[in-house]
């Protein structure tokens, strides 16, 4: 590409449709808001590293004292616009043209589409969806599939985007010779070529925000959520972000990240799938930790219900909306028992969410919109929200955040569905594919990180013992990921599965733990 700007290089095919996004002036703001905030982005990667060799030395989080005075303050966020008073059930997905479609149309309050966990970020992916939602917000956006045409409705959910992570760079595009953030790319883009039309359509740059650790990362995103309103002429504070907490670290900053973004925030979201990644990450070598089956690992756990609580009484307090987390549960065609069975797990999920308090719930298939609209609006009825139910029953310290159990069963059965997961997940990713229904549910990044770093905790853990006695080893486990990849490969779904077998077995059995498994992934796409 010609006319980029000072230092930047792209390293990939840019087509006519896709210069359409990459702009002279879409990428001069991108290198702008790089160059002031990238050095910042490093400094706190680095920070997440030294906490890490911390927690691996034996030390246990703690809310932090130098925030006593804003836990303890009474303030408020800036009040939240029209569009997102009502946030009842909000369906996620990636931001292919499909997706995009049918997610709008789904009947949900809100959709949350997804530039992160649940897409395979190939250049391809990354751009392609920027086009995808630039004309979708005006209204234009078509998808023909055999011989099937599909079109917005009259009516549609509210937008939310979540960009990449801070650990993810866009391997694509460097400044000076590096690789710049992959959430800053993703927000900038987005950001500049949407937010004024989104404004003058009622809405606005709504966001979600993925996998924070302090609240020196939410003052980041606040930072430059203020430069790209001042730099576009865009009022201050029409920017509205929703802080996924996902990480245990966060758990016991919430009101220090609801503070930081208060004038751009929407609340805080219990993302709960990477929150027990995290959990096993963080704890990987305590002896004492280990967690059973993931499918044991419910919302009604220990630690699990203090951290649902803790987050619906900060949000309250804070005048800040409370929102459910994903049950991984899909509809079941073919099968109307089994599929009894799925509705009926997210029919309760919901319900204990609405009747807990919270003000709206993830789904991920337009088939769960009605039956969890259904069970918020038993409880909501006409209230948009609700902000009266306050929790003063909820006294939740660290200990019972860090109360990790159940830690039994670890069944054979497990510990294969584990590998048979993360290696029919990695094939998928690898193949472009990051949203993939695997035994009835749906995967993303999140799910295929507790099963790998579930995997190789139990290979190190003295209490990493199969409910028959046997020890979880790395040659029991590498038998098993050879039985496994044949199973896949049997069912018939399309993949790059030995290679993907191949990486699974690697990070699983390692000495090393890989922080996040997109990373090594990233550079083979």
């Amino acid at each position: 590409m010609s006319n980029l700007p000072q230092g930047m290089e792209i390293h990939a095919e840019v087509s006519s449709e896709f210069a359409s996004i990459l702009t002279t002036e879409a990428l001069a703001f991108v290198a702008k808001l790089h160059h002031s905030f990238e050095a910042r982005r490093q400094e706190l990667l680095q920070v997440r590293i030294e906490k890490t060799k911390r927690l691996d030395a034996g030390e246990m989080p703690s809310f932090p004292p130098e925030t006593k005075a804003i836990r303890e303050g009474d303030w408020k966020i800036s009040p939240v616009p029209p569009a997102l008073h009502c946030r009842r059930v909000e369906i996620t997905g990636p931001v292919d043209a499909k997706m995009v479609i049918n997610a709008y149309n789904s009947g949900a309050d809100s959709y949350m589409t997804d530039f992160e966990d649940s897409n395979s970020p190939s250049w391809s992916n990354q751009i392609q969806g920027q086009i995808n939602l630039k004309s979708a917000i005006r209204r234009e956006l078509r998808f023909e599939q055999n011989g099937k045409s599909y079109a917005l409705n009259e009516k549609i959910a509210v937008l939310q985007v979540r960009p990449r992570g801070w650990h993810l760079d866009e391997k694509h595009v460097l400044i000076d010779g590096k690789r710049i953030s992959g959430g800053i790319f993703d927000f900038a883009l987005f950001f500049f070529h949407n937010a004024k039309e989104q404004l003058a359509r009622g809405a606005g740059p709504y966001f979600y925000l993925p996998k924070l650790e302090s609240y020196q990362e939410a003052r980041l995103w606040n930072d430059i959520f203020i430069m790209a309103q001042a730099e576009l002429g865009i009022p201050r504070g029409s920017i509205k972000a929703t802080v996924l907490i996902e990480t245990v670290l966060a758990a016991f900053e919430m009101d220090e990240m609801l503070y930081e973004l208060r004038e751009h925030s929407a609340g805080l979201n219990a993302g709960r799938w990477d929150y027990i990644f995290s959990c096993i990450k963080k704890f990987k070598v305590d002896k004492n930790f280990c967690l059973a089956d993931r499918a044991k690992v419910t919302m009604t756990a220990p630690f699990m219900r203090a951290y649902a609580l803790l987050l619906l009484k900060i949000c309250h307090h804070r005048g800040a909306p409370a929102i459910g987390g994903m049950s991984a549960l899909i509809p079941i065609k073919n099968d109307p028992e089994k599929n009894a069975i799925a509705m009926a797990g997210i029919i309760s999920d919901k319900r204990r969410d609405a009747e807990d308090g919270y003000d709206g719930g993830w789904v991920a298939h337009p088939g769960l919109v009605e039956p969890a609209m259904i069970e918020f609006k038993k409880v909501l009825g006409d209230k948009l929200h609700q902000f009266e139910k306050q929790k003063p029953e909820v006294q939740v310290v660290a200990a019972d955040l860090l109360n990790f159990e159940p830690e039994s069963p670890i069944t054979e059965f497990g510990l294969r569905m584990n590998i048979n997961v993360g290696i029919h997940y990695l094939g998928a990713w690898l193949a472009g594919n990051g949203c993939v229904p695997i035994h009835n549910l749906m995967e993303d990044a999140a799910t295929a990180e507790i099963s790998r770093s579930q995997v190789w905790q139990w290979i190190r853990s003295p209490k990493g013992v199969l409910e028959d006695g046997r020890k979880v080893t790395a040659p029991m486990v590498k038998i098993m990921v050879q039985e496994e990849l044949q199973k896949v490969k049997d069912s018939g779904a399309t993949g790059h599965w030995d290679r993907a077998a191949e990486i699974f077995e690697q990070m699983a059995t390692s000495e090393h733990f890989e922080e996040f498994l997109t990373l090594p992934l990233y550079e083979e796409i």
